[in-house]
């Protein structure tokens, strides 16, 4: 099928699901069908909206219907690839790595038949656990995905970049002193529950912190300017910008996170 039929037949899809939504059916609502069984709560993909790809091969700087298309199924499905602009940049990349970790595809950024098929059928994550509260956190440290889930739902889907585990020694200027850190440089596997949080940038004696919620001591889900493939700070989870700018807004006090894998190189 070319292009332009294919964008045609997925420009009737998106009214469908335009249809849809008027009658109180959202696209992202239907993009998770979740079945209980208490105390239990399993998620299964159900595959959002129909959705027909276009089929065009998308790489970074990419413009036009074709990337606005992506940008629109990936947060269906409930990842952040930033604002639905048409313009293909590196909040929508890291949605894109995101999905193609949780769908077992080498990430890239990209965008060929491959990841265009996974959009037509894709995956859930994967259940880190299956027993845990509807309302929670799983990060997975072998994937370096992050899912937070609501009432059951899952919410968002984030790439991320946790601790290097290589150790280190750090020099600042904290508490009025010169003074040195070391550590190393792992995210902790465990479970645990969000704590504080601080709006902005926050200044810690290893950096910038962006948004930062924490749930383990200092360390903290947060933004950054920086977000490998690889994982990469000294402990923390690292976000991409966009998803730490509406994080705090989804995800209160109190709420369990759980850290599960192992991440290789």
């Amino acid at each position: 099928m070319g292009v332009e039929r294919r964008l045609g037949v997925a420009a009737l899809m998106t009214a469908g699901a335009v249809l849809l939504s008027s009658l109180g059916l959202s696209g992202a609502a239907s993009a998770q069908t979740v079945t209980a069984a208490p105390p239990a709560v399993a998620v299964k993909a159900a595959g959002a909206a129909a959705f027909a790809a276009p089929g065009k091969t998308l790489k970074i700087g990419a413009k036009g219907a074709a990337v606005q298309m992506l940008q629109t199924r990936l947060k269906e499905l409930g990842y952040v690839p930033g604002k639905l602009d048409g313009r293909y940049g590196g909040a929508t990349q890291a949605a894109v790595w995101a999905f193609q970790k949780v769908n077992g595809i080498t990430p890239t950024s990209t965008v060929a038949r491959r990841t265009w098929n996974a959009l037509e059928a894709p995956k859930a994550p994967k259940v880190l656990v299956p027993n845990g509260k509807p309302t929670r956190v799983e990060m997975n440290l072998t994937t370096q995905v992050m899912v937070l889930y609501v009432n059951g739902r899952v919410k968002l889907i984030s790439h991320t970049s946790s601790g290097s585990g290589i150790p280190y020694c750090e020099t600042a200027n904290w508490g009025g002193k010169v003074q040195r850190f070391c550590g190393d440089a792992r995210t902790p596997t465990g479970d645990y529950k969000t704590t504080w949080r601080r709006d902005g940038w926050h200044k810690s004696y290893l950096g910038q912190l962006y948004n930062p919620i924490f749930f383990n001591g200092g360390i903290a889900f947060h933004g950054a300017l920086s977000v490998p493939l690889a994982p990469a700070s000294h402990g923390c989870v690292r976000l991409p910008m966009n998803v730490a700018s509406v994080l705090p807004g989804l995800l209160g006090k109190g709420v369990p996170v759980h850290v599960r894998g192992k991440f290789v190189r």
